[in-house]
């Protein structure tokens, strides 16, 4: 490759050949967004919706010997406890 003297060559400039680009897109959404209007999948509630809570240890890399659910399981609208015993292959 040769060496140019600097303010010896041209820049081409291409109209229009990108389409994305150094464009600013418009955004339909944006307005339900910045104003709390637009809608998640969080946002969902459907009749008999269940919700889960995940609960970690606050000791990291502990070795869990026991875990009593009982407590947990007699806290009325409970449907399930699941610990890590139910999921030995993970």
């Amino acid at each position: 490759m040769p060496i140019v003297p600097p303010g010896t060559t041209t820049v081409k400039h291409h109209d229009n050949k990108y389409k994305v680009i150094g464009t600013r897109p418009v955004r339909h959404d944006g307005a339900d967004k910045v104003t709390g209007r637009a809608k998640y999948g969080a946002d969902t509630q459907l009749s008999g919706m269940l919700y889960g809570y995940i609960l970690r240890s606050p000791h990291a890399h502990a070795n869990i010997k026991s875990i009593d659910t009982s407590a947990a399981e007699a806290v009325p609208g409970v449907y399930a406890v699941i610990t890590g015993k139910d999921f030995p292959h993970v």
